[in-house]
């Protein structure tokens, strides 16, 4: 089982890894992964380097964000690195709450757990990557969209776990990058006493991060839907499928 996460606009900043090695990251055996990544954090540096109401534009910071932000996407090839799981923070990531799993947990995580990255693509969860700052919805200069550059390189990739049951929580920025065909995804609704229902918007981020959780800390096979609702109802998560589809889900929340 793989679980695609989203990655988040706050990361922690510093880190005790060793400066960025593409060649560590998941994926780097595909080629054409490891020359998107070096070629965006190459150019994201040089931006960030020049003129700020240029770099800002294009990342769409605030005056009182840029600073910092600006400063590391600087020197992405000469700062520290940390894990994924501790580099990426908020709301989902608290949820999850990666550093208090037991040592067989974060065994399991390291190995289903992949998050989205506007620069890197895909990372494993104890990537060791530095701070930076862009999104899916950024605009680098040279015209090209993030979904453009990565479709290719991305795609191909991905190819590596189709046969496998994927759970993509990744927002749809996220999931255009590098989409997985047949993969499961996940909508949270609250449900009121009437039975009527409403969609979650930001604390569905907090919802699945429980179901992360609650999936990295069982010893079951997950190989099909069923047995993936199984082990989210032990949990107390109720998921239900949506009409006549196997893979879009509903996480439903009952006052």
């Amino acid at each position: 089982m793989r679980i695609l996460l989203p990655p988040s606009e706050t990361k922690s900043f510093g880190g005790s890894g060793e400066t960025l090695d593409l060649e560590a990251l998941a994926f780097a055996e595909h080629a054409g992964v490891t020359a998107e990544r070096a070629a965006l954090v190459a150019e994201l540096s040089r931006l960030c380097a020049g003129p700020a109401d240029a770099a800002r534009a294009a990342l769409g910071l605030s005056e009182k964000q840029a600073p910092p932000e600006l400063e590391a996407n600087a020197a992405l090839e000469h700062t520290p690195t940390a894990p994924a799981l501790g580099r990426y923070t908020g709301v989902l990531y608290d949820a999850l709450d990666a550093g208090s799993l037991t040592p067989a947990r974060r065994e399991r995580a390291a190995r289903s757990i992949l998050v989205g990255s506007a620069l890197f693509g895909l990372v494993g969860a104890g990537d060791p990557i530095p701070h930076y700052r862009l999104s899916a919805s950024s605009s680098l200069p040279g015209g090209k969209t993030l979904r453009s550059r990565w479709a290719g390189p991305l795609g191909e990739a991905v190819k590596d776990f189709w046969d496998e049951l994927v759970v993509d929580l990744r927002s749809g920025g996220y999931r255009a990058l590098g989409p997985v065909p047949g993969a499961v995804t996940v909508d949270v609704v609250s449900v009121a006493a009437d039975g009527s229902r409403s969609v979650i918007t930001h604390f569905n981020k907090h919802h699945k991060g429980l179901l992360t959780r609650a999936l990295v800390s069982s010893r079951a096979a997950m190989d099909d839907v069923r047995a993936l609702r199984r082990v989210a109802g032990r949990a107390g998560i109720e998921l239900v499928a949506e009409g006549d589809s196997e893979i879009a889900l509903t996480m439903l929340l009952r006052d």
